[in-house]
């Protein structure tokens, strides 16, 4: 089966960061009152979900920082935007920018895949509640309530008295003669 299933509320394109918001950087910067470090906001290139927010502001991305050498920038989301704090653009140019890209890519990647795998698991699920719907409503249809003939008494008759000439056997109390055996 090769079949190509939509997951609602998801998007083919990965999520990625397009520019940065200029108007939000700090007005001194390139000036001698410029801060070290600040916060940067950059523009998403499609609007995330709440499985990539949860992703993105998790634990395993701030390990994925520090791993690569920024353990104090901190990510948050906020509506179309990625606030990267304790950071500054230098930083951001040489190397960090590429970290937070990767990451995003393999959060939309991990993402998508485990939605497939469940949106298969259900497919599979649904298939195979199909087939036993259909398998119990075949069932409930054999079952017919209408009276069967009679049994022939002289068949089961016969079959008794075999049993009972077999040997050994006490046959029912008879008033007259007593016990009787076989």
């Amino acid at each position: 089966m090769n079949t190509q299933l939509k997951i609602a509320g998801q998007s083919s394109e990965l999520l990625g960061l397009g520019s940065i918001l200029i108007g939000s950087l700090p007005a001194t910067l390139m000036t001698g009152e410029a801060p070290d470090r600040y916060t940067v906001e950059a523009v998403f290139t499609r609007k995330t979900d709440r499985d990539e927010v949860a992703a993105i502001q998790g634990s395993a991305t701030r390990a994925y920082l520090s791993a690569h050498g920024y353990s104090t920038v901190e990510l948050r989301v906020a509506d179309r935007r990625l606030e990267i704090a304790n950071t500054n653009l230098e930083e951001l140019r040489d190397g960090l920018a590429a970290r937070i890209a990767e990451r995003l890519a393999d959060i939309s990647i991990g993402i998508t895949a485990a939605r497939e795998v469940a949106a298969h698991r259900f497919e599979d699920a649904s298939q195979r509640e199909q087939v036993r719907a259909a398998a119990v409503a075949a069932l409930a249809g054999s079952v017919s309530f209408a009276r069967r003939p009679p049994a022939d008494v002289s068949d089961d008759d016969a079959r008794i008295e075999d049993w009972f000439e077999e040997g050994g056997s006490l046959r029912p109390w008879n008033v007259e003669d007593g016990w009787k055996t076989g």
